[in-house]
């Protein structure tokens, strides 16, 4: 944490500095969200909860005008989500003039059921909110998915059934569209040019993830129900693709890490994945014992991977290297081993709360739901300096002993 400025005087808050785009921000600050409530040191709380309600936007829906040019629904869904976990997990409040989390969850959920789109392939999210925006014409399974993940936590959170009719709707659509198959796997997406009849098979680690938690969820929001004990089962055994067939149960992001090609973002899909494992053990306790498996052999992979470096604590992306270091690094992989690392105490922690078993976050069904920006709207460009002027951690690196966790920041 000494490395990130946005606090700073002058500086721009809850940014990560180029290369990293908007999105993982507010994914890393939901991990740092993960890492209080696993271990229960509040040292980064302040900065944590500057960043999240720095970026809410002018109408508290995490729609920033300075990220127009870059924002998909899955982007914001990223923040919606780090604001949900926040409200689950007791994250402290912020002050009663700020916006509350699970206020800025509901806000994101509304804003993007008013985008559900039907006039191409009967339904679905597109990736790009803005018409102007590369993707536009793509309705892909991570947008519909962390849509799909959000219904299902608020439906768990509040009690509302429309929150629940809305998980099953898209649930439903994914499942047309041919999105997910009968064996559950996940593909990346379909254009709607061609009304969602061809679809891109890519598989990431961060789709079975977002689906799984949100199908766990939905098991626990149904009392149990055996439809959706199934599809738990049935998304967790599709998770296998995803664990090296070479080391048992390490996770490895099969589309690009054995060839060295991941990108920025998809250096990270792996904390995701780590994340959601996880919490789904919480809403769905009958598959701990089978992710655990994963998550433990990971987990050790992952901490002897964090070897880089002058300091010998860089983490790399392939857990499958053991302790040779792969010669990479950067907020992905280490967020990745953070994630995959803490996600082993989860038994240690109470699920997640309620409005009902305690949980304190303020609420407002109506949040999202006027001053969305819509597609083609007049935009602020965004500046080079707004895409940079933040600085970051630039290191977590987690190693297991006995049981603990000495957590190295640097």
């Amino acid at each position: 944490m000494k490395t990130y400025t946005g606090n700073q005087t002058g500086q721009t808050p809850g940014l990560l500095p180029g290369p990293y785009f908007w999105w993982e921000a507010g994914a890393t600050w939901g991990a740092m969200i993960d890492y209080y409530y696993y271990t229960g040191d509040d040292t980064y709380n302040d900065v944590v909860s500057q960043a999240l309600l720095a970026q809410v936007g002018p109408n508290a829906d995490y729609m920033p005008p300075a990220q127009s040019n870059n924002e998909g629904n899955d982007d914001q869904g990223f923040w919606g989500m780090a604001a949900m976990s926040a409200a689950e997990q007791n994250f402290p409040n912020p002050p009663s003039d700020q916006p509350q989390w699970l206020a800025l969850a509901q806000a994101v959920f509304n804003s993007q059921a008013m985008r559900w789109d039907t006039t191409t392939c009967q339904g679905g999210l597109r990736w790009q909110i803005f018409t102007f925006n590369s993707g536009y014409t793509y309705k892909n399974s991570i947008s519909n998915g962390v849509f799909f993940n959000l219904a299902a936590r608020l439906a768990q959170y509040t009690g509302n059934q429309t929150y629940a009719d809305w998980a099953v709707k898209t649930w439903d659509w994914v499942n047309s569209v041919n999105l997910m198959d009968s064996e559950y796997e996940i593909f990346d997406g379909a254009g709607d040019l061609t009304n969602c009849t061809q679809t891109n098979k890519i598989r990431w680690t961060y789709n079975a993830g977002v689906y799984l938690l949100g199908a766990a969820t939905m098991y626990s929001y149904t009392n149990q129900s055996s439809m959706w004990g199934a599809r738990v089962e049935g998304l967790l055994n599709a998770t296998d693709f995803f664990f090296s067939p070479n080391q048992t149960n390490v996770m490895f992001e099969t589309a690009c890490e054995p060839y060295g090609t991941c990108d920025t973002d998809q250096l990270s899909f792996k904390a995701y994945l780590s994340r959601w494992l996880a919490a789904s053990t919480q809403v769905a306790p009958f598959i701990y014992e089978a992710v655990m498996l994963k998550l433990q052999a990971s987990a050790t992979a992952a901490a002897q991977q964090c070897s880089g470096g002058s300091t010998g604590t860089l983490c790399g992306q392939k857990w499958t290297d053991g302790t040779v270091w792969d010669g990479t690094s950067g907020v992905g992989q280490q967020m990745s081993a953070l994630e995959v690392i803490q996600s082993n105490l989860v038994k240690n922690n109470t699920p997640p709360v309620t409005a009902v078993t305690g949980g304190t976050s303020k609420g407002n069904p109506a949040a999202g739901s006027s001053g969305t920006v819509m597609p083609g709207a007049i935009i602020t460009q965004i500046t080079l300096a707004e895409k940079i002027s933040a600085g970051f951690i630039t290191g977590f690196a987690c190693i297991m002993f006995g049981g603990g966790v000495v957590w190295i920041i640097t």
